[in-house]
C-alpha cells in the first residue's frame, strides 16, 4: 500500500509542477533578468491569467530593449489585447529608426490596428514601390485613340498611413491625369513624339493628396495607337441623318399618297354629284312640258344642238356622254 501512495503522490506532484510552470514561467523571468529588462515574475503570472502569451512580451520585449527602444509591458501587453501585432510593431520600429524615419510607437500601435501592415509601410518608406496602371484609353484632339501604360512610383508616408487612400485611389487619379492630359493635346502626334508631357502635367495635379503614398514620379511605359475615333463618330452621325432623311421622306411620301387618296375620294364625290344633278334634267324637262313652259320646237331645237356637239366630240376623238339619248328616251317618257 505504501509503494502505491508514494506513486500517487509522485504524479500528482509532476502535474503541480506542470501547472506551476506553466502559471510561473522562471525560465522567462531568468532570460529576462540576464538580458536587463525588468520584469516581476508575479507581472508574468497575471499575464497568463490575462490569457497573454508571456513569451512574445517578454522576446519583444528584449528586442525593443536591445534596440535601445523605449517600450514596456503594459504598453506592449494593451496592444496585443486590442488584437494588435506586437513583433511586426517591434520590427518596424527598430527599421524606422535604422532608417532615420520618425515614427513613434503611438503611431505604429495606429497603424496597426488600422489593418495596415507597418513593417511594410516602413520597408516601402526605405525601397520605393513601382505601381503599373492598367492600360489607360483616351481621345486626343485630332479624334485619335491613345492606349497608355505608366509606372508610378511611391513611397509610403507615415503621417498618412492612418485615414489615407491606398493604391487603388492613386491608380484612379493617374488614370485621371492621363486621360485629361491626351485630350488636351491637339493631335496624337504630340503625344507619341514627346510623351513625357503626360508625366510632367500629372505631377504638376498633385495627385497624392490625402493618400498614404507619396508619388516620386511618374515614367509612360508604352503607348499605342488604337481607332479613329473622331471618324468613327462622324461615321455614326451621317449614319444617324441618312436614316432620319430617309424617315422624314417617307413621312413626306405617306402624306402625298393620303392627300392623293383624299382628292380622289373628293372626285367621285363630285362625280356622283354631277350624275344626281343630270338625273334631275329629264324630270325638269317633263316638268316644263306639262306646265306650257317648253314646247315641241324647243325641245327638237335643243336635241339637234346636242345632236351637233355628239358630232364634234367624235370627229374630235372626245367621248360621247350619251346625254343625248338619255335626255331623248326621258323626254319621249314625260310627252308619253
Amino acid at each position: 500500500m505504501a509503494p502505491m501512495t508514494i506513486l500517487i503522490f509522485l504524479v500528482l506532484g509532476i502535474i503541480f509542477l506542470f501547472i506551476f510552470l506553466y502559471f510561473v514561467p522562471v525560465n522567462l523571468w531568468i532570460t529576462a533578468i540576464f538580458s536587463g529588462v525588468k520584469v516581476g515574475l508575479f507581472e508574468l503570472v497575471f499575464m497568463r491569467i490575462r490569457k497573454v502569451p508571456p513569451g512574445i512580451i517578454v522576446r519583444e520585449l528584449i528586442t525593443a530593449n536591445k534596440a535601445g527602444l523605449q517600450a514596456s509591458t503594459s504598453d506592449l501587453e494593451t496592444h496585443y489585447l486590442a488584437g494588435g501585432n506586437v513583433p511586426s510593431v517591434i520590427k518596424a520600429l527598430i527599421s524606422a529608426e535604422k532608417a532615420n524615419i520618425n515614427l513613434s510607437f503611438k503611431q505604429a500601435t495606429a497603424i496597426d490596428l488600422a489593418g495596415r501592415d507597418v513593417l511594410d509601410a516602413v520597408q516601402m518608406s526605405v525601397n520605393p514601390k513601382v505601381i503599373t496602371t492598367p492600360k489607360v484609353a483616351a481621345v486626343a484632339a485630332d479624334g485619335i485613340q491613345l492606349i497608355a501604360t505608366a509606372r508610378v512610383t511611391v513611397r509610403a508616408n507615415i503621417q498618412q498611413l492612418v485615414g489615407g487612400a491606398g493604391e487603388d485611389t492613386i491608380l484612379a487619379r493617374v488614370g485621371e491625369g492621363i486621360v485629361t492630359s491626351i485630350g488636351s493635346a491637339d493631335t496624337h502626334k504630340e503625344v507619341l513624339e514627346n510623351p513625357d508631357k503626360i508625366s510632367k502635367l500629372v505631377l504638376q495635379r498633385g495627385l497624392d493628396a490625402g493618400t498614404a503614398f507619396e508619388i516620386l514620379s511618374i515614367d509612360i511605359a508604352d503607348v499605342d495607337v488604337g481607332v479613329n475615333i473622331g471618324a468613327k463618330l462622324q461615321t455614326d452621325q451621317a449614319s444617324a441623318d441618312l436614316k432620319v432623311a430617309e424617315a422624314k421622306a417617307e413621312e413626306r411620301r405617306a402624306m402625298a399618297v393620303a392627300e392623293e387618296q383624299e382628292m380622289k375620294a373628293k372626285s367621285q364625290e363630285a362625280r356622283a354629284k354631277v350624275i344626281l344633278a343630270e338625273a334631275e334634267v329629264p324630270k325638269a324637262i317633263a316638268d316644263a312640258f306639262r306646265s306650257g313652259n317648253l314646247g315641241l320646237m324647243d325641245y327638237y331645237k335643243m336635241q339637234n344642238i346636242q345632236a351637233d356637239t355628239s358630232m364634234r366630240d367624235s370627229i374630235s376623238g372626245t367621248p360621247s356622254t350619251g346625254k343625248g339619248s338619255q335626255g331623248k328616251g326621258s323626254d319621249t317618257k314625260g310627252l308619253k
